[in-house]
C-alpha cells in the first residue's frame, strides 16, 4: 500500500478491488468519505451493500462521536449488513484522543469488531479487510444455505396412485 505524506482529501464515492481467494475473483470495496452534507449521495451506495467499514480517526474525538451517527444510517438504509469499526492514524500515540478501551466498549455494545489501524504504517490493515470479507462471504453462505432450505420445503411431491378412485355421480 502506497502513502503519500502529502494527499488530496478524499470526496465522494471511491473504491478499492482486493484479490480475495475465494469462488469471488474480487471484492469491490466502494467507499465514501463522511462529510455530513452529502448524505444524498451516499443513500445511492447504500444498495446492494452486503459490508460497511466505518472509519473513525483515532487522533479526532469528534470523528469517534460521528461514528454512532453513521451506524444508525447504515442500520436505516440497509436490511442486513456485515459491519466493523475501524480506527485509524493509530501510529502515533502521543496523538491519539480516542483510546482503544472506549472504542472496545462501544463495538461491543453494536455488535461489531474494533480494529485499529495506520494506513500510514501499514498496520493492521490486511486483516481488517480480511475480516469485513470472511464475515460478507459468511453472511451469504448461510443466506444460500436459507434459501436451499426453504426451495426444500416448498417442494411438493407427487406420486401416482396405483388405485383409482371411483367418480363420484
Amino acid at each position: 500500500m502506497i502513502f503519500l505524506e502529502k494527499r488530496q482529501r478524499l470526496v465522494g464515492p471511491h473504491s478499492l478491488t482486493l484479490d480475495v481467494h475465494t469462488s469471488v475473483p474480487s471484492t469491490c470495496y466502494p467507499f465514501t468519505v463522511g462529510r455530513l452534507g452529502q448524505n444524498r449521495i451516499t443513500k445511492l451506495y447504500y444498495r446492494g451493500t452486503h459490508g460497511v467499514i466505518v472509519v473513525y480517526d483515532v487522533t479526532s474525538a469528534e470523528s469517534f462521536v460521528n461514528v454512532k451517527r453513521w451506524l444508525h444510517e447504515i442500520n436505516q438504509n440497509c436490511d442486513d449488513v456485515c459491519r466493523i469499526l475501524v480506527g485509524n492514524k493509530n501510529d502515533d500515540p502521543s496523538s491519539k484522543v480516542v483510546e482503544t478501551t472506549d472504542a472496545q466498549k462501544f463495538a461491543e455494545q453494536m455488535g461489531i469488531s474494533l480494529f485499529e489501524t495506520s494506513a500510514k504504517e501499514n498496520i493492521n490493515v490486511e486483516e481488517m479487510f480480511n475480516c469485513i470479507t470472511e464475515l460478507v462471504l459468511k453472511a451469504k453462505k448461510e443466506v444460500l444455505a436459507k434459501q436451499q432450505q426453504q426451495q426444500q420445503n416448498d417442494v411438493v411431491k407427487l406420486s401416482r396412485n396405483s388405485k383409482r378412485k371411483k367418480k363420484c355421480c
